[in-house]
């Protein structure tokens, strides 16, 4: 179009829209441990606190005199029934600062299945370790200590609750599963305590936190730790505590601050030779890696070059995770190789160096890692190892998380590597690959998340299996509930019970579709009696169309007493 062609739009003759004044921003919400500040508290001896003296002297009898500040701040204020928000950095004590309100304000021991006191963690790594805490201080006051978490038998875990727990240290989805079968009931717990509630609200956990605490009863006592309260945690404190007393004993930056951090920036052809060498050094060592199967990858390059490591990871059976992190602890391996979802659960004193493998994207991954290392006072080092490309990230992840970490250049011979580190040459002899465990079934890694419970169905048909057996000649069933049956006993074979939700909704639809139960095993089995379809299984656990006998009147098999 010509300069001469254009002509100017007619102008409009609606009158322009005033813009609505913007409404103002509120200001971003303070957390408490904002409000509060920190609380500035001197360690002080247990005697001094309120604790009964059965367990003062059992604190003492196992090397325990003086509380850290975070329990000498905290444990009065929780003997007094008060609800108690505590935040304190790795390795300050959180344990014993609600374990021992717990177990001191115990009266009586807990009916079976109704566990008095209940704690919440995030990892069962972290669980075990908290009961291992526990257990001898309960041992003294006559009372039991036992954990629930997944990897782990179910049906030994229901024959404990059976026997009666009465402080239960447990997983949010190993719990819950217990809560749906029946095999443990919230109605009589009276205190709660959830450790590390930011690191629950990290992995998903806190859906399955809320329906666990809207079956203890509203008046019981709560006690949260947590290094932060941003997000989902502080509308968990809204809703479950009760103007809650506040300990803040550290700013967030206070832990970091007693750590060395550095970024040393490798090349891609010199970082194995690098990470070899700062894993031959002496102490002990974890390296993070973002993966389970680079962790494999890792831990097995080292032992090639004469490294005792081994790799931790969600990926590993509970047993081989518990004897990998023993092994650690005991010096009989001296690096471990471990995911982000390991390093939650890892609580191992005198860790004197973390290396990130790669950079963590996220600045509380970083801070997670490097809280393995200078814990309960002590001092530590962090080192990431960075290449040309992640600089950039690095730098921006760090700046997020508060740090400053020095940056140098390094080689696999540079003598800065060594005097930072302590690295040195491996000395080259092979060690033996442990035998690899048997890879789990992607059933087994469901019933960890909390969502296959087959493993309860199964202990459940093995406890009923002899009422089963006694169906009468035309193959009636006996009620679920016998006249007299007290709680807790096996049951006949009933109708399949609820499986979704705490409230009580079936996955499938009357007993038709439940399992059959014509030996009192469900391993293989066919569907119900009622439903047709296959045929049940007897004893063996095999199923068939024929043989072994015939049908009965109801669609399903009876066994041949012939």
């Amino acid at each position: 179009m010509s300069p001469s062609s254009y002509t100017t739009p007619a102008r409009s003759s609606r009158r322009p829209r005033r813009r609505r004044p913007q409404a103002q921003q509120p200001a971003p919400k303070r957390s408490l441990f904002d409000e509060v500040g920190v609380t500035a508290v001197d360690p002080a001896p247990f005697d001094q606190l309120g604790l009964p003296n059965r367990l003062v002297r059992a604190l003492a009898d196992n090397g325990m005199v003086e509380a850290f500040p975070i329990q000498a701040a905290t444990i009065p204020d929780a003997l007094t029934g008060r609800d108690v928000l505590g935040r304190g950095q790795t390795g300050s004590g959180k344990t014993l600062a609600f374990g021992l309100p717990l177990l001191a304000m115990q009266r009586g021991n807990a009916r079976p299945l109704h566990p008095r006191g209940l704690v919440l963690v995030p990892t069962r790594e972290l669980a075990t370790q908290v009961t291992d805490a526990l257990k001898p201080l309960a041992k003294a006051l006559g009372f039991y200590v036992r954990e629930v978490v997944g990897g782990t038998s179910f049906t030994r875990q229901a024959d404990t609750l059976r026997r009666g727990v009465d402080v239960l240290v447990a997983t949010p989805g190993r719990l819950a599963d217990h809560v749906r079968q029946g095999t443990c009931v919230l109605s009589e717990v009276e205190r709660t305590a959830l450790d590390e509630a930011d690191q629950m609200a990290d992995m998903g956990f806190l859906p399955q936190v809320r329906e666990l605490l809207d079956l203890v009863p509203a008046d019981g006592q709560r006690l949260l730790f947590s290094a932060t309260l941003d997000g989902d945690v502080d509308k968990l404190v809204e809703r479950y505590m009760t103007n809650p007393v506040v300990h803040s004993l550290a700013p967030p930056a206070a832990s970091v601050d007693s750590m060395e951090h550095h970024q040393f920036l490798v090349s891609a052809a010199e970082k194995q030779a690098v990470l070899a060498r700062i894993a031959a050094r002496e102490g002990r060592t974890i390296m993070f890696v973002r993966t389970k199967h680079h962790a494999d990858r890792l831990a097995k390059k080292l032992r090639a070059v004469g490294i005792r490591a081994g790799a931790l990871h969600g990926g590993k059976a509970q047993n081989a995770r518990t004897r990998i992190l023993d092994e650690f602890k005991s010096g009989e391996t001296e690096t471990l190789v471990a995911t982000n979802v390991a390093a939650r659960g890892i609580h191992v004193d005198d860790v004197s160096l973390v290396v990130h493998v790669e950079p963590p994207a996220d600045p509380k991954d970083y801070l997670h890692r490097a809280g393995r290392t200078a814990r309960a006072g002590a001092t530590g080092t962090v080192v990431t190892l960075v290449t040309d490309d992640q600089k950039q990230a690095f730098r921006t992840m760090t700046n997020q998380a508060g740090v400053t970490a020095t940056t140098t250049t390094v080689s696999p011979e540079d003598a800065e590597l060594a005097r930072l580190t302590g690295a040195r040459e491996p000395n080259g002899v092979a060690i033996a690959t442990p035998k690899r465990e048997a890879p789990r079934s992607r059933s087994a890694q469901q019933r960890e998340r909390g969502t296959q419970h087959g493993e309860a169905r199964r202990s459940r048909g093995a406890k009923q299996g002899e009422a089963s057996r006694g169906r009468d000649a035309g193959g009636a069933q006996r009620s679920s509930h016998e006249p007299g049956e007290r709680r807790g006993e096996p049951r006949g074979r009933g109708p399949r019970r609820a499986e979704r939700g705490f409230g009580g909704q079936s996955r499938r639809g009357g007993a038709d579709g439940g399992r059959a139960a014509a030996g009192g095993h469900s391993e293989a089995g066919g569907r119900g009696s009622g439903g047709g379809g296959r045929n049940a299984h007897g004893p063996s656990g095999r199923s068939g169309r024929g043989g072994h006998g015939a049908r009965n009147d109801r669609g399903g098999m009876r066994r041949d007493r012939t």
